[in-house]
């Protein structure tokens, strides 16, 4: 375990042998743990230096309490990390600056091949702050859905996931369970009949559209960056976003939940129920706990009212509800 941290496999297994085993020689130790004696010296001596092991006059050694030594290194590394996310941060700024005066040839890059293709899919994604955007079309060349690895480390960092899947998609093989495990972890997803393309965006920075194989029979893609031309397959999501009709879990639980297409014709009586305990000023939180929801699947339930609406922010929302009778009296 310890490996992560730049620890040596001897180091944590001499490290277990001391357990229990105050005051030890690096004899002893060898002798107990079937490692040679050059072996456990030098591990000794990198437990040493981390502050995991203490050694005395008489090079007699002892474990230390682990949380004290690697308590302050693992708050180094969490320090490290923030402060290489701020830097990737300004990094990517710069970046999009410097590709403002760059040439066409600049903003596009085409990738062939499956495997380059799978790896840029999967970078897009990683390289999202705020959200992802895509259109899920068969079949699936590069990566099928369930092995999206990044999906699910996007969504622990706080991305918002939107997906428009193409209505065909929903017969291939493991989509449906697929769908219902990302609802679940909150990715929005909807359904269209035909969508013109495969697409992923990264926030209005990045952009990754599957073209045509090519002669030599590889699938090929475009990476592209901010542009007029990203721009324009921004609105084009959206504007199929919010024609496109949400899928919803429906059922009692985890066996027999299924999806759910919900149509345009307007909020339900839970999303009434919402509205009406969030006009009266309610938190979020307090709204979420009494009506029984997750503050995610409210969240959820929300946005769906907002695009329905065609409104962008919570006040333009309630003035909507007003307006329309969408709050259920209390």
């Amino acid at each position: 375990m310890l490996d992560v941290l730049g620890l040596e496999p001897d180091d944590e297994h001499v490290y277990r042998g001391l357990l229990g085993r105050p005051n030890s020689t690096a004899t002893l130790l060898s002798d107990l743990l079937g490692v040679s004696g050059a072996d456990v010296d030098k591990a000794l001596s990198r437990l040493v230096g981390w502050g995991l092991v203490i050694r005395s006059a008489d090079e007699l050694f002892t474990a230390a309490p682990p949380a004290m030594a690697l308590g302050s290194l693992i708050s180094q590394r969490r320090d490290g990390l923030r402060m290489a996310e701020h830097a990737l941060v300004t990094l990517a700024e710069e970046h999009r600056a410097a590709m403002t005066g760059s040439s066409i040839n600049d903003l596009f890059e085409v990738v062939t091949g499956v495997d380059a293709i799978r790896h840029r899919f999967l970078q897009v994604q990683q390289a999202a702050r705020t959200q992802v955007r895509s259109f899920i079309t068969a079949p699936f060349v590069a990566l099928p859905p369930d092995e999206n690895t990044a999906e699910p480390m996007a969504l622990d960092r706080g991305v918002l996931f939107r997906a428009v899947l193409d209505r065909a998609v929903l017969a291939e093989p493991g989509i449906v369970r697929d769908a219902i495990d990302s609802l679940r972890n909150g990715v929005q997803l909807r359904v269209a009949d035909d969508l013109p393309m495969k697409l992923v965006l990264a926030d209005a920075d990045l952009g990754l559209v599957p073209l045509a194989v090519t002669p030599a029979g590889e699938p090929g893609a475009v990476l592209l960056h901010r542009s007029g031309l990203l721009a324009a397959l921004d609105a084009l999501f959206e504007t199929v976003w919010r024609t496109a009709h949400p899928l919803e879990l429906s059922g009692t639980g985890d066996e027999s939940e299924a999806l759910a297409e919900v149509g345009p014709q307007g909020p339900t009586e839970l999303d009434r129920r919402i509205l009406a305990l969030l006009l009266t000023g309610l938190t979020d939180l307090t709204t979420a706990t009494q009506l029984g929801l997750s503050p995610r699947t409210l969240h959820r339930r929300l946005r769906h009212l907002m695009d329905m609406a065609g409104v962008r922010t919570r006040m333009q929302l309630g003035a909507y509800a007003v307006r329309n009778g969408w709050a259920e009296p209390l």
